[in-house]
């Protein structure tokens, strides 16, 4: 870059200091935050920066191409986030690559973002995924405006969930579907793997776990795993391993506990499940593949979660880990407080657990609130009272 480039600390009243150039192509002004209120760190900032643009180690933001971009974010802000974002960032940059390529990263407008939206939906995504993805996408544009690579971030409109459709994408399997699933096992997975996989059906049954924390999860190793010196058996539960991004020690729901107890103490070492490969006594290692298998297991019990139609035809969804996770909040929605639930089910914020589970069950609310007003069974309370003589009579019969 040119030698005239000067970074200057600019004080715009906030709590950090701000530095600030500019760029000599364009003649806009780059700015971006100090990251401190010292203006000796401040100064000490400018300084760095402005000898890295002098030396060309900085590229205006008018000529950063889209795959330096995706290079740069990859490799420094990844490694920062959980393992869950990463694929979730990939699939939305392989999106923006196969649905709307572009060469410089200023060239992905608001348009241009817009139609992408619109190619995702056309594709038969559902709009919580669109939504998901713009929000990662957004993420990622205003980190590159913090470090100078663009000049400001483009407007993203956040999809919006249709008022008809449905919040959970499929539904709570029920016990007699879920022991179809069992019986199923040995048709996907073979009979000499299925006690394997039957252990790992039964502890998303009882546990809520997510597939990827069940796959994680671990007796003794770094990472999700599960504390027994306590009253009551435990997760332990560190900021990498879940949504939340904080370390925690939570309860688990008494069914789960009592099969983490079953298990010898001999055999409480490495990974709580070991689903094992049709053809082979190696453990499965992807979280995907795994989901993969109970889904077919699902399919292969007939476990018909959800029916709809797109692009014109019929499209039947069946049974995953994910519904047997819903049926372990639904039944805990009955018999605990939202909040103590929002623990069981490790969501981030009340707010989910409310709109997924605790406020989709409001016939199973009436019907208790009728059966205590009117414990007969007569749910509008309008049966004729029985007389006195005849109540008497019936007490004689009885006696």
């Amino acid at each position: 870059m040119p030698e005239e480039i000067r970074v200057h600390v600019v004080d715009k009243g906030r709590t950090n200091l701000y530095l600030r150039y500019v760029d000599p192509i364009t003649g806009k002004h780059v700015t971006k935050s100090a990251g401190t209120s010292n203006e000796a760190e401040a100064r000490k900032a400018a300084g760095s920066w402005e000898t890295e643009l002098r030396n060309g180690l900085y590229k205006s933001p008018s000529k950063v191409t889209w795959s330096e971009f995706r290079e740069r974010y990859e490799s420094e802000v990844l490694p920062g986030l959980s393992e869950g974002s990463w694929g979730k960032i990939f699939a939305t940059f392989n999106d923006i690559e196969t649905h709307t390529p572009v060469d410089r990263l200023m060239s992905l407008t608001s348009e241009r973002i817009s139609l992408w939206q619109q190619k995702l939906r056309s594709a038969g995504q559902a709009e919580t995924t669109i939504k998901s993805k713009s929000a990662h996408l957004k993420a990622a544009f205003n980190w590159a405006k913090d470090i100078g690579m663009i000049f400001e971030v483009p407007k993203i409109r956040m999809p919006k969930r249709a008022k008809n459709s449905k919040v959970m994408k499929g539904r709570p399997i029920t016990s007699e579907e879920f022991e179809r699933m069992i019986q199923n096992v040995h048709k996907v997975v073979g009979k000499d793997r299925a006690d394997s996989w039957k252990h790992l059906l039964r502890g998303l049954w009882w546990s809520g776990l997510r597939i990827t924390e069940a796959m994680t999860l671990t007796w003794d190793a770094h990472g999700m795993r599960v504390e027994l010196s306590g009253k009551y058996p435990m997760l332990s539960i560190p900021a990498e391993s879940q949504k939340s991004h904080k370390d925690e020690m939570l309860p688990v729901a008494p069914e789960f506990a009592e099969m983490l107890l079953s298990t010898p103490e001999d055999q409480r070492t490495g990974f709580v499940f070991n689903p094992q490969r049709k053809h082979s006594i190696e453990r499965f290692k992807c979280p995907r593949e795994a989901g993969r298998t109970i889904r077919l297991i699902g399919q292969k019990a007939n476990v018909k979660v959800d029916e709809f139609t797109r692009k014109g035809e019929a499209v039947v969804k069946y049974a995953t880990a994910h519904d047997l996770r819903r049926a372990f909040g639904t039944r805990w929605a009955h018999r605990v407080m939202p909040v103590d639930l929002q623990k069981l089910m490790r969501h981030e914020t009340i707010e989910t657990t409310m709109k997924f589970y605790v406020n989709q069950h409001v016939d199973d609310i009436a019907s208790r609130l009728y059966a205590a007003l009117n414990p007969t069974g007569d749910t509008l309370g309008d049966t004729p009272k029985k007389s006195t003589s005849e109540e008497s009579s019936e007490e004689e019969k009885t006696a």
